[in-house]
C-alpha cells in the first residue's frame, strides 16, 4: 500500500456504525432527530427575526404548525413522484417510510410555503415581511438535515480518494454499483457548509442593505441553488429524468428557480425600495349596518 493512499485511508469520513437508537422498545432514528433538530433552528432564528422585523413573539411559531406538515407532506410527493420507480408498481407502501429517507426539498420548501400563507392570512400577517424573516433560518434547517443522509448512508457523490473522502459500508458500495472500499464524495457534508455559509452571507446583505419586499427569499434561493447545482452535478444515485440535456431534472431546477430569483430580486428593488414598515396587513373596512341617512343607534 502506497503512502498516499495509506494517508487518504486514514483521513477520510467513517461510516456511522448505526442511524438508529433504541430508548426502551421506541426507536430513535438519526434521519428524524436531523429533521427535528432543523425546524427548532429555523423556528428560533425565525422568531427572532420577526420580531426585530416589528412582529409579535411567538407568530413565526404559530406559522411552523402550518408550514411544517405542509413541507413534510410536499417533500415526500416530490421524492415519490420524481423517483416512483423505488416504490411502484412492486412496493407501494414503502412511499410511506418517510424514516428511512426521501424528502425532495423543492417540494419541502414549496408546500411549506403554502402553509405560510395560510398561517399568514389567518393572523393579519403581510406574507413578504415574514418570508423575508424565515428565510435564512431554512438555510439552517436544511444545513443541519443534511446529517440525516450521512445517517442513512445516501445521496452521497462521485468515487474519490481525496482526504475527506467518505466511507460506506461495503453492501452500500455494492448497491450502488463500485467496490466493496470505495470512498466518494460527501456531499452531504458539502451541502452542509455552503448553507451555513450562505445562511451568513444572506444574513450580512439583509442587515447590510436593509432587504425587503421578498428580496431576502429572493437572495436566499439564488444562494441555495447556486450550491445545489454543482453539489447536485457529483451526485450519482437515480432520479427519474436524471439527465435532460445533459443534466440532472434537480440541477436544470436548481437553474431555473435560481433565474426566478433573480428576476424577481431586479424586480422588485426597482419597484420596491427599501424595507417594508408595517407588517400586518390593514383591517377589512367595516360594512355600514345602516341604511345612508339612518341615524346611528344612540343619536337621537
Amino acid at each position: 500500500m502506497s503512502p498516499e493512499v495509506a494517508v487518504n485511508i486514514v483521513w477520510s469520513i467513517p461510516s456511522p456504525a448505526e442511524g438508529v437508537w433504541y430508548l426502551g422498545p421506541v426507536p430513535l432514528r438519526a434521519y428524524a432527530l436531523s429533521i427535528i433538530l432543523g425546524i427548532v433552528a429555523a423556528v428560533w432564528i425565525g422568531e427572532r427575526r420577526w420580531v426585530a422585523r416589528g412582529g409579535r413573539q411567538g407568530e413565526v411559531t404559530d406559522l411552523a404548525i402550518w408550514a411544517v406538515p405542509f413541507g413534510m407532506v410536499g417533500g415526500r410527493l416530490y421524492h415519490v413522484v420524481t423517483d416512483w420507480q423505488l416504490y411502484f408498481p412492486d412496493n407501494p407502501w414503502a412511499a410511506l417510510y418517510v424514516w428511512r429517507g426521501g424528502l425532495g426539498i423543492w417540494g419541502a420548501i414549496a408546500l411549506g410555503a403554502v402553509g405560510v400563507v395560510i398561517g399568514a392570512r389567518r393572523k393579519g400577517i403581510k406574507l413578504l415581511p415574514v418570508l423575508d424573516a424565515i428565510a435564512p433560518g431554512v438555510l439552517v434547517a436544511q444545513a443541519l438535515g443534511r446529517w440525516g443522509n450521512y445517517f442513512n448512508q445516501e445521496l452521497f457523490g462521485r468515487q474519490t480518494d481525496l482526504p475527506w473522502a467518505l466511507e460506506v459500508s461495503d453492501g452500500t458500495a455494492l448497491e450502488a454499483g463500485f467496490p466493496a472500499g470505495t470512498t466518494f464524495h460527501p456531499t452531504f457534508l458539502y451541502e452542509f457548509v455552503w448553507c451555513l455559509a450562505a445562511f451568513v452571507v444572506v444574513v450580512w446583505a439583509d442587515r447590510r442593505f436593509q432587504l425587503g419586499h421578498g428580496r431576502v427569499v429572493a437572495l436566499y434561493v439564488m444562494a441555495y441553488t447556486a450550491g445545489r447545482g454543482w453539489i447536485e452535478y457529483l451526485r450519482i444515485d437515480d432520479v427519474q429524468m436524471d439527465d435532460v440535456l445533459g443534466l440532472r431534472l434537480n440541477v436544470w431546477t436548481s437553474i431555473v428557480l435560481f433565474v426566478a430569483a433573480l428576476a424577481w430580486f431586479v424586480w422588485s428593488a426597482r419597484r420596491h425600495p427599501g424595507r417594508e414598515t408595517e407588517v400586518r396587513r390593514e383591517p377589512a373596512a367595516a360594512e355600514p349596518s345602516e341604511e345612508p341617512g339612518t341615524p346611528a343607534p344612540g343619536t337621537e
